[in-house]
Protein backbone atom coordinates (compact mmCIF):
# COMPACT_ATOMS: atom_id res chain seq x y z
CA UNK A 1 0.00 0.00 0.00
CA UNK A 2 1.48 3.41 -0.96
CA UNK A 3 2.06 5.82 1.92
CA UNK A 4 -1.02 7.81 2.82
CA UNK A 5 -0.46 11.51 2.01
CA UNK A 6 -0.33 13.90 4.94
CA UNK A 7 -3.15 16.40 5.23
CA UNK A 8 -3.68 19.16 7.77
CA UNK A 9 -7.40 18.41 7.86
CA UNK A 10 -9.16 15.15 6.84
CA UNK A 11 -11.49 17.26 4.71
CA UNK A 12 -8.47 18.27 2.61
CA UNK A 13 -7.60 14.64 1.83
CA UNK A 14 -9.08 14.57 -1.65
CA UNK A 15 -8.78 11.57 -3.91
CA UNK A 16 -8.97 11.36 -7.68
CA UNK A 17 -10.92 8.14 -8.18
CA UNK A 18 -10.67 6.60 -11.66
CA UNK A 19 -12.80 3.65 -12.76
CA UNK A 20 -11.38 2.07 -15.93
CA UNK A 21 -13.88 -0.18 -17.68
CA UNK A 22 -14.07 -2.01 -20.97
CA UNK A 23 -16.39 0.58 -22.50
CA UNK A 24 -15.64 3.76 -20.58
CA UNK A 25 -13.28 5.48 -18.16
CA UNK A 26 -14.86 7.72 -15.54
CA UNK A 27 -13.44 9.73 -12.69
CA UNK A 28 -14.20 12.25 -9.99
CA UNK A 29 -12.56 13.90 -6.99
CA UNK A 30 -13.90 12.92 -3.58
CA UNK A 31 -13.13 13.87 0.00
CA UNK A 32 -12.31 11.39 2.78
CA UNK A 33 -16.04 10.82 3.42
CA UNK A 34 -16.62 9.88 -0.22
CA UNK A 35 -18.42 13.10 -1.13
CA UNK A 36 -17.89 14.19 -4.73
CA UNK A 37 -16.49 17.67 -5.31
CA UNK A 38 -17.25 17.96 -9.02
CA UNK A 39 -19.33 16.44 -11.76
CA UNK A 40 -17.91 13.09 -12.78
CA UNK A 41 -16.05 12.97 -16.10
CA UNK A 42 -16.55 9.98 -18.42
CA UNK A 43 -14.83 9.25 -21.72
CA UNK A 44 -15.09 6.19 -23.99
CA UNK A 45 -12.27 3.70 -23.55
CA UNK A 46 -10.04 4.16 -26.60
CA UNK A 47 -8.79 1.16 -28.58
CA UNK A 48 -6.20 -0.01 -29.24
CA UNK A 49 -5.07 0.88 -25.72
CA UNK A 50 -1.36 0.54 -24.89
CA UNK A 51 -0.39 1.33 -21.28
CA UNK A 52 1.01 4.74 -22.18
CA UNK A 53 -2.33 5.79 -23.67
CA UNK A 54 -4.26 4.77 -20.55
CA UNK A 55 -1.90 6.89 -18.44
CA UNK A 56 -2.41 9.77 -20.88
CA UNK A 57 -6.20 9.48 -20.64
CA UNK A 58 -6.09 9.46 -16.83
CA UNK A 59 -3.90 12.58 -16.89
CA UNK A 60 -6.24 14.32 -19.33
CA UNK A 61 -9.24 13.55 -17.12
CA UNK A 62 -7.36 14.77 -14.04
CA UNK A 63 -6.81 18.11 -15.77
CA UNK A 64 -10.60 18.52 -16.04
CA UNK A 65 -11.21 17.95 -12.32
CA UNK A 66 -10.25 19.76 -9.09
CA UNK A 67 -6.80 19.06 -7.59
CA UNK A 68 -6.31 15.91 -5.51
CA UNK A 69 -3.55 14.73 -3.20
CA UNK A 70 -3.74 11.08 -4.24
CA UNK A 71 -5.24 8.91 -7.00
CA UNK A 72 -6.96 5.53 -6.99
CA UNK A 73 -7.32 3.56 -10.21
CA UNK A 74 -9.55 0.51 -10.57
CA UNK A 75 -9.02 -1.54 -13.72
CA UNK A 76 -10.10 -4.94 -14.99
CA UNK A 77 -7.89 -7.99 -14.58
CA UNK A 78 -5.33 -9.39 -12.20
CA UNK A 79 -3.43 -6.58 -10.50
CA UNK A 80 -0.79 -7.30 -7.85
CA UNK A 81 0.72 -4.38 -5.93
CA UNK A 82 -0.19 -2.06 -8.78
CA UNK A 83 1.41 -4.26 -11.44
CA UNK A 84 -0.60 -5.91 -14.22
CA UNK A 85 -0.45 -9.70 -14.27
CA UNK A 86 -3.23 -9.92 -16.84
CA UNK A 87 -5.91 -7.57 -18.16
CA UNK A 88 -8.64 -8.95 -20.46
CA UNK A 89 -9.86 -6.00 -22.57
CA UNK A 90 -6.90 -3.72 -23.02
CA UNK A 91 -4.85 -6.34 -24.85
CA UNK A 92 -7.41 -6.56 -27.68
CA UNK A 93 -7.37 -4.82 -31.05
CA UNK A 94 -10.71 -3.00 -30.74
CA UNK A 95 -12.19 -3.72 -27.31
CA UNK A 96 -14.03 -6.52 -25.48
CA UNK A 97 -14.57 -9.74 -27.44
CA UNK A 98 -12.25 -8.65 -30.26
CA UNK A 99 -8.99 -10.39 -31.15
CA UNK A 100 -6.02 -10.21 -28.82
CA UNK A 101 -3.06 -8.19 -30.12
CA UNK A 102 0.14 -10.03 -29.08
CA UNK A 103 2.10 -6.78 -29.05
CA UNK A 104 -0.38 -5.20 -26.65
CA UNK A 105 -0.39 -8.30 -24.46
CA UNK A 106 3.38 -8.02 -24.19
CA UNK A 107 3.24 -4.32 -23.33
CA UNK A 108 0.66 -4.84 -20.58
CA UNK A 109 2.32 -7.87 -18.97
CA UNK A 110 4.11 -6.77 -15.77
CA UNK A 111 3.40 -3.09 -16.47
CA UNK A 112 3.56 -1.07 -13.24
CA UNK A 113 0.44 1.08 -13.63
CA UNK A 114 0.74 2.37 -10.09
CA UNK A 115 4.23 3.76 -10.60
CA UNK A 116 3.41 5.18 -14.04
CA UNK A 117 0.27 7.01 -12.88
CA UNK A 118 1.99 8.35 -9.76
CA UNK A 119 4.93 9.66 -11.80
CA UNK A 120 2.68 11.26 -14.40
CA UNK A 121 0.33 12.98 -11.92
CA UNK A 122 2.94 13.71 -9.28
CA UNK A 123 0.87 12.28 -6.41
CA UNK A 124 0.73 8.88 -4.64
CA UNK A 125 -1.26 6.27 -6.56
CA UNK A 126 -3.10 3.10 -5.61
CA UNK A 127 -4.10 0.66 -8.38
CA UNK A 128 -6.41 -2.29 -7.70
CA UNK A 129 -8.80 -4.51 -9.59
CA UNK A 130 -11.93 -2.50 -10.36
CA UNK A 131 -14.26 -4.80 -8.39
CA UNK A 132 -11.99 -4.43 -5.36
CA UNK A 133 -12.28 -0.65 -5.52
CA UNK A 134 -16.05 -1.01 -5.99
CA UNK A 135 -16.20 -3.18 -2.91
CA UNK A 136 -14.28 -0.67 -0.82
CA UNK A 137 -17.18 1.72 -1.36
CA UNK A 138 -19.91 -0.60 -0.08
CA UNK A 139 -18.69 -3.22 2.40
CA UNK A 140 -19.71 -3.13 6.06
CA UNK A 141 -16.33 -4.64 7.13
CA UNK A 142 -18.13 -7.38 9.04
CA UNK A 143 -18.16 -11.07 8.19
CA UNK A 144 -17.54 -12.54 4.75
CA UNK A 145 -18.58 -10.16 2.01
CA UNK A 146 -18.50 -10.95 -1.71
CA UNK A 147 -18.75 -8.22 -4.33
CA UNK A 148 -19.77 -9.02 -7.91
CA UNK A 149 -19.80 -6.34 -10.58
CA UNK A 150 -21.98 -6.80 -13.64
CA UNK A 151 -20.73 -4.87 -16.63
CA UNK A 152 -18.69 -5.67 -19.72
CA UNK A 153 -17.89 -8.92 -17.94
CA UNK A 154 -18.08 -10.18 -14.37
CA UNK A 155 -15.82 -8.71 -11.71
CA UNK A 156 -15.36 -10.03 -8.20
CA UNK A 157 -13.76 -9.16 -4.87
CA UNK A 158 -13.84 -10.95 -1.53
CA UNK A 159 -13.52 -9.35 1.90
CA UNK A 160 -13.34 -10.92 5.36
CA UNK A 161 -13.77 -8.61 8.33
CA UNK A 162 -13.06 -5.71 6.01
CA UNK A 163 -9.76 -7.21 4.86
CA UNK A 164 -9.32 -7.63 1.12
CA UNK A 165 -8.52 -11.21 0.11
CA UNK A 166 -6.07 -12.02 -2.70
CA UNK A 167 -7.76 -11.49 -6.05
CA UNK A 168 -8.99 -14.48 -8.06
CA UNK A 169 -10.02 -14.25 -11.70
CA UNK A 170 -12.52 -17.09 -11.32
CA UNK A 171 -14.85 -15.32 -13.75
CA UNK A 172 -12.57 -16.74 -16.47
CA UNK A 173 -13.39 -20.30 -15.41
CA UNK A 174 -15.79 -22.23 -17.68
CA UNK A 175 -19.41 -22.36 -16.54
CA UNK A 176 -20.78 -24.55 -19.36
CA UNK A 177 -19.61 -25.81 -22.75
CA UNK A 178 -16.41 -23.81 -22.52
CA UNK A 179 -18.25 -20.53 -21.89
CA UNK A 180 -16.71 -18.55 -19.05
CA UNK A 181 -18.66 -16.75 -16.33
CA UNK A 182 -17.41 -13.53 -17.90
CA UNK A 183 -19.07 -14.42 -21.20
CA UNK A 184 -22.14 -16.06 -19.63
CA UNK A 185 -23.20 -12.99 -17.67
CA UNK A 186 -21.50 -10.14 -19.56
CA UNK A 187 -22.92 -7.25 -21.54
CA UNK A 188 -22.96 -9.03 -24.91
CA UNK A 189 -25.21 -11.76 -23.52
CA UNK A 190 -27.47 -9.28 -21.73
CA UNK A 191 -28.09 -7.51 -25.02
CA UNK A 192 -28.63 -10.77 -26.86
CA UNK A 193 -31.01 -12.29 -24.31
CA UNK A 194 -32.80 -9.20 -23.05
CA UNK A 195 -33.03 -8.24 -19.40
CA UNK A 196 -35.58 -10.92 -18.51
CA UNK A 197 -33.63 -14.00 -19.57
CA UNK A 198 -30.34 -12.41 -18.55
CA UNK A 199 -31.71 -11.76 -15.05
CA UNK A 200 -32.51 -15.45 -14.75
CA UNK A 201 -28.84 -16.12 -15.37
CA UNK A 202 -27.93 -13.71 -12.58
CA UNK A 203 -30.19 -15.65 -10.20
CA UNK A 204 -28.64 -18.94 -11.34
CA UNK A 205 -25.17 -17.46 -10.80
CA UNK A 206 -26.02 -16.36 -7.26
CA UNK A 207 -27.65 -19.69 -6.41
CA UNK A 208 -24.63 -21.57 -7.75
CA UNK A 209 -22.08 -19.50 -5.83
CA UNK A 210 -23.89 -19.40 -2.48
CA UNK A 211 -22.79 -22.92 -1.36
CA UNK A 212 -19.22 -22.13 -2.54
CA UNK A 213 -18.70 -18.92 -0.55
CA UNK A 214 -21.31 -19.04 2.25
CA UNK A 215 -21.14 -15.26 2.39
CA UNK A 216 -22.74 -13.10 5.05
CA UNK A 217 -23.57 -10.57 2.34
CA UNK A 218 -23.30 -10.46 -1.42
CA UNK A 219 -23.19 -7.09 -3.12
CA UNK A 220 -24.20 -6.84 -6.78
CA UNK A 221 -22.88 -3.70 -8.42
CA UNK A 222 -21.62 -2.47 -11.75
CA UNK A 223 -23.56 -0.72 -14.47
CA UNK A 224 -25.80 -3.69 -15.23
CA UNK A 225 -26.96 -4.37 -11.67
CA UNK A 226 -29.80 -1.92 -12.28
CA UNK A 227 -30.94 -4.04 -15.25
CA UNK A 228 -31.96 -6.98 -13.04
CA UNK A 229 -35.73 -7.39 -13.26
CA UNK A 230 -37.98 -6.96 -10.17
CA UNK A 231 -39.03 -10.62 -10.27
CA UNK A 232 -35.39 -11.72 -10.27
CA UNK A 233 -34.59 -9.36 -7.41
CA UNK A 234 -37.26 -11.03 -5.29
CA UNK A 235 -35.60 -14.41 -5.82
CA UNK A 236 -32.08 -13.33 -4.89
CA UNK A 237 -32.57 -13.50 -1.11
CA UNK A 238 -32.15 -11.17 1.85
CA UNK A 239 -28.38 -11.71 1.92
CA UNK A 240 -28.00 -10.03 -1.50
CA UNK A 241 -27.74 -6.24 -1.77
CA UNK A 242 -27.89 -4.21 -4.99
CA UNK A 243 -25.49 -1.26 -4.84
CA UNK A 244 -25.17 1.77 -7.13
CA UNK A 245 -22.44 2.00 -9.72
CA UNK A 246 -21.27 5.20 -8.04
CA UNK A 247 -19.61 2.92 -5.46
CA UNK A 248 -16.78 2.49 -7.97
CA UNK A 249 -15.78 6.12 -7.35
CA UNK A 250 -16.66 6.29 -3.66
CA UNK A 251 -14.47 3.22 -3.20
CA UNK A 252 -11.58 5.16 -4.65
CA UNK A 253 -11.51 7.36 -1.57
CA UNK A 254 -12.03 4.50 0.88
CA UNK A 255 -9.65 1.97 -0.69
CA UNK A 256 -6.67 3.64 0.96
CA UNK A 257 -7.92 2.47 4.35
CA UNK A 258 -8.32 -1.17 3.31
CA UNK A 259 -6.18 -3.67 5.20
CA UNK A 260 -4.73 -5.79 2.40
CA UNK A 261 -4.00 -9.52 2.69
Amino acid sequence: MPERPAATDPADLRTLAVDCGGGGIKANVLDAAGTAHATAVRVPTPYPLPPSLLVDVIAQIADRLPPAVRVTVGMPGMIRRGVVVHTPHYITRSGPRSRVDPALAEQWASFDVQAAVSERLGIPALVLNDAEVHGAGVIAASGLELVLTLGTGLGSALFHGGRLAPHLEWSHAPVRRGTTYDEYIGEVERRRLGNGLWSRRVVALVDGLRPVFWWDRLYLGGGNSRQITPSALERLGDDVVIVPNSAALVGGARAWDLPLA
